[in-house]
């Protein structure tokens, strides 16, 4: 290995006669895949600020990247994984820790940081901290008055040590330069356990100048592998190699064995004269240390830093050159080429310079015509950013699809959220079908159709997350499957995707399958409200709040899910009740003063009515006026969101940058279309904020539209010409950008509409259609004597019919007329025949009948949120399960829970008990303790028994527990519950410093 590692160090000497001749290599191996337009390029970096979306809640960092490249170094200023931390980075920050090669940019759950490096003088100290001071460990304070960035470049002045830091980047090395003052004791600092909780790492000493090792980590991604090599440009003069917090290794030019820890550091130390700068070059790897060295060796054997970070600029040049504006302020030019810059930092590459890549199985694979990538943030980028690439970088985003379907081949599953070959299962739906059809129906190559095919619907054969309830019922039922609402209407808009690739495909009965499955949005549907509401036990559930925000939908409430229909709006106008009513109800949606109540969530920001465009369920809605003939409001809407919703400044962003989405979003609507419905080859308009866009096209074409008069009062469309030719079709197409046509538009003070003007592109399931399930109505599903059940058709003219002995209903069974009794244990099921004869789902009603002439009373009222299904629910008899989102629990935010169970009459008791839940990722915490009192009068009670709560709240499953207590047989009536809660969360829990929720499904008392 030492021999491998000083042959490559032997090329690198030579290698500096020669930069310019490697670079050059460099450069055009990366524009092989991103082929040279004819158009002439003009300077567009210095419009980009990398510190837009690095304050607020952004979460972007400041750092250096390449386009899709594997490094990301930048400064971290956090130490921990908190929420605004999740990028590493934050512009309220005024300490620097050190800086990493791993970044995720604005993403809302914290990862990477990966291989921490950190100039210092003095005497080596291993720990950011020393003493709670981070002057005495190896962190420092520093200004934003000192720190420059630009794509592909970064610097800062350490202000402890009196210290310059810069770096730059290729796609898979990153190179740091660290002036120093004179000094015997110029360090730079190590440390392997930064960030992510380490599950094994090592470390090696080559030589005086090289380095490796490699870092196994948890965290977000569950089992991160990444190896390193580091190149010094100068000999150090000693080191130290710190495991586990013991010093195994301070020796002067000796070369170490390997060491292993989970807690590595270490420091290499310089003699330097004033103002030299020692550089250092680390190449990474997810396949092996020798795949690092070889990053190294290829892509960046040079030591000409200026050179390197020159070539860096040219590439993210020439990558901003694809769109070329002109007109609007200097102001919304940075914004618009700092979102094209963050459109192509992710995903990212993870295959190394050899094309080796470690594939979702674990193994090694080698494919030498794909670049193969990770970090795929699908429940936000399939809705514009990978669109947007479709036309702009087509071969990356071939290739993007290339991986998801390798993915599948290697792991079984396309991705959801992979993070560093791992599926994090974050966010909801199987986006990446979405993707696949977008780029098919584009006309993307360098994939097999088939095996597309076949991948997608593998995604939607799945029994996790509610897919078996999905298929078999129609929709997602609470009691099923959290988020249960989303989930249906995400699973139906990707069930139509997959039926789109099938129609391509020629593959009739997949197609009738899934156009099917993708109508069953119908299913949630109320058409009393007019929202997507949840179902449970065959009804809809009650209370009903639109502007509550609760686990039946997924970081929003019913109405950020309202208009997620975008493959049949025609459908869902009709559900509403026609143009008219819909057009009503999305003014409502902007226009509602209302605050949104429930749940804390941190996601809906940027709000405009109940319009939430910090957050990515509501990013096509703006568009929705076109499909009703009111193309003006659409205009005003996405020209308020462009002007007040982004600006140039750290907080310029209204929400999480989300890999791109946030600021793809920008992109398209500032060039004056959007993707509404991916996976359809057409982009509504909305309103062009420049005079002349053109893009520069892979196939030597340019698209170009032109914005005549426009300004910032004039942003209405009167007319629409393409080639110069009037139209009264006002969408683009795929067709259209790809045959560089020419798109000009008349601008105006006031909207403007005319008859037989189109001005929404197709979204209708025209085919296939279902018939809607009904409702089966009780006012209680656990009931004492008798029980009233009403059945309810959501379509006219339909037949119900209905059993009430668990057998499966027919067109032969009870035909339903009216609202009939049941006095016993009773399972009710029923179908619809809607009027074309088309039998719906079976629905099914399970209502308990209970013995027990028991009453309770709430002291503590339950959060709404979290009500178990009703009053009853405590003593139903039916137990909870490990899912809080279920719809079987009662839950208590910041209190205690306290109640008081009527038995009824004086009866002796010997043992009463509650079954309570944990979740940590939830917040939900067992009770401290629990203490049960008795009474006969329900005034004066008296202490039966404290039982304490023994699962630690540091246990990361989710958990249940029923804690019960036994005592000497007694005479009461009454029976007080109080459960104390646990109160602030400790430290070192997720929700540190937050109010503790506590759980319970049942009461037991005999």
């Amino acid at each position: 290995m030492n021999t491998i590692f000083l042959s490559h160090h032997k090329s690198t000497r030579l290698s500096l006669h020669l930069p310019s001749i490697f670079l050059k290599i460099l450069i055009i191996g990366f524009l092989i895949n991103f082929p040279i337009s004819s158009f002439s390029q003009t300077s567009l970096t210095p419009y980009v600020n990398p510190f837009i979306g690095t304050g607020g809640h952004g979460h972007t960092f400041p750092g250096a990247a390449f386009p899709f490249g594997m490094i990301q170094l930048s400064p971290d200023t956090r130490i921990d994984d908190s929420w605004d931390g999740c990028g590493g980075y934050h512009y309220s920050d005024s300490i620097i820790y050190g800086f990493t090669h791993t970044h995720l940019s604005g993403t809302g759950v914290s990862d990477y940081g990966d291989v921490l490096l950190m100039p210092t003088l003095g005497e080596p100290v291993l720990t950011p901290f020393k003493d709670g001071n981070c002057k005495k460990g190896y962190a420092s304070h520093f200004s934003h008055a000192s720190e420059v960035a630009s794509p592909g470049y970064y610097s800062v002045h350490l202000d402890d040590d009196n210290l310059e830091a810069a770096f730059t980047v290729s796609s898979r090395v990153g190179m740091h330069k660290y002036s120093f003052p004179k000094s015997e004791q110029s360090n730079i600092i190590l440390d392997l356990a930064h960030r992510d909780e380490v599950i094994a790492s090592s470390i090696q000493v080559i030589d005086a100048r090289h380095v490796q090792g490699m870092r196994r980590s948890k965290g977000w991604a569950a089992n991160q592998v990444l190896y390193f090599a580091i190149e010094f440009s100068k000999q150090f003069n000693s080191y130290g190699i710190s495991v586990n917090d013991a010093m195994v290794q301070q020796e002067l030019m000796t070369l170490s064995n390997e060491h292993s820890g989970k807690n590595i550091q270490a420091f290499f130390q310089f003699n330097t004269s004033n103002g030299e700068a020692i550089q250092v070059k680390v190449g990474t790897s997810a396949v092996s240390m020798d795949g690092a060295r070889y990053n190294l060796e290829r892509e960046l054997p040079t030591w000409d830093f200026e050179q390197v970070q020159t070539n860096a600029d040219a590439t993210w040049n020439y990558m901003l050159n694809k769109i070329e504006v002109r007109g609007g302020t200097e102001e919304q030019k940075r914004i618009f080429y700092t979102a094209l810059y963050h459109c192509m930092i992710a995903p990212n590459a993870y295959n190394d310079a050899d094309r080796n890549y470690r594939g979702r199985d674990g193994e090694v694979h080698n494919e030498r015509l794909l670049n193969y990538y990770t970090v795929f943030s699908l429940w936000d980028t399939y809705r514009a950013l990978h669109p947007l690439l479709t036309f702009l970088t087509p071969r990356q985003d071939g290739d993007f699809v290339q991986t998801m379907i390798r993915q599948y081949q290697q792991g079984g599953r396309l991705p959801v959220w992979e993070l560093a070959g791992n599926e994090t299962d974050c966010m909801i739906g199987y986006h990446s079908v979405s993707v696949i059809a977008d780029a098919a129906a584009k006309g993307l190559k360098g994939f097999d159709n088939k095996e597309a095919l076949e991948a997608m619907k593998a995604s939607g054969g799945q029994n996790i997350y509610g897919l078996p309830s999905y298929r078999e019922n129609g929709c997602i039922s609470v009691e099923d499957e959290g988020e249960s609402v989303s989930k249906t209407l995400e699973y139906a808009y990707d069930d139509w995707c997959i039926a789109q690739m099938a129609l391509r495909r020629n593959d009739t009965a997949t197609y009738n399958t899934f156009i099917q499955r993708a109508q069953y949005w119908k299913n949630v549907f109320d058409p009393v409200t007019g929202f997507m509401r949840p179902k449970k036990n065959g009804h809809f559930l009650s209370p009903f709040n639109p502007y509550e925000v609760n686990f039946n939908y997924t970081e929003a409430n019913a109405w950020q899910y309202r208009f997620a229909v975008q493959q049949d709006i025609d459908g869902l106008k009709k559900m509403m009740g026609g143009a008219q009513k819909f057009e009503a109800a999305l003014d409502s949606l902007f226009t509602t003063t209302l605050k949104t109540t429930g749940r804390e969530q941190s996601d809906i920001s940027g709000l405009i009515g109940q319009y939430a465009h910090g957050n990515e369920p509501s990013h096509h809605m703006a568009y929705l006026y076109d499909y009703v003939s009111k193309p003006g409001k659409t205009q005003a809407l996405v020209h308020q969101i462009l002007t007040e919703m982004y600006h140039d400044k750290p907080d310029g962003l209204i929400g999480n940058e989300d890999c791109g989405q946030m600021s793809a979003w920008y992109v398209l609507s500032a060039m004056g279309f959007y993707p509404v419905t991916p996976g359809s080859p057409y982009y509504a308009l909305g309103t062009p904020l420049f005079d002349t866009v053109k893009i520069h096209l892979e196939n030597q074409k340019t698209f170009t539209i032109n914005a005549h008069h426009a300004t910032a009062k004039d942003y209405y469309i009167q007319s629409m010409k393409v080639d110069g030719r009037t139209t009264d079709t006002f969408y683009i197409s795929q067709s259209m950008i790809l045959q560089g046509k020419t798109v000009s538009f008349q601008m105006g003070s006031e909207p403007k509409i005319q008859p037989g003007w189109v001005t929404a592109p197709p979204s209708a399931i025209t085919s296939n259609q279902i018939a809607v399930n009904p409702v089966i109505e009780s006012k209680d599903a656990v009931f004492r004597e008798s029980a009233t059940v009403s059945i309810q058709s959501l379509e006219a003219g339909s037949k119900l019919f209905y059993t009430t002995d668990n057998s499966v209903p027919t067109r032969k069974s009870s035909s339903y007329s009216k609202p009939f009794s049941i006095r016993d244990n009773t399972t009710v099921k029923a179908i619809s025949i809607n009027s074309k004869g088309v039998q719906s789902k079976v629905v099914t009603a399970k209502f308990l009948k209970t013995d027990k002439s028991w009453n309770i009373k709430y002291l503590t009222v339950y959060n709404p949120q979290y009500n178990g299904g009703s009053d009853l629910s405590l003593i139903d008899g039916l137990s909870g399960d490990n899912n809080f989102k279920s719809g079987s629990w009662q839950g208590w935010w910041g209190k205690d829970m306290e109640v008081i169970v009527d038995l009824g009459k004086i009866q002796t008791i010997s043992t009463a008990g509650a079954e309570f839940l944990q979740d940590e990722k939830a917040w939900i915490i067992m009770p401290s303790r629990v203490d049960f009192q008795g009474s006969t009068d329900g005034q004066s009670f008296t202490l039966l028994e404290t039982v304490t709560n023994t699962i630690p709240v540091s246990e990361k499953n989710s958990i249940t527990q029923s804690l019960k207590a036994s005592f000497e047989p007694q005479q009461v009536r009454y029976i007080k519950i109080t459960a104390h809660n646990y109160g602030k969360l400790p430290a070192d829990h997720p929700g540190a410093g937050g109010d503790a929720w506590i759980f319970c499904g049942e009461l037991f008392i005999n």
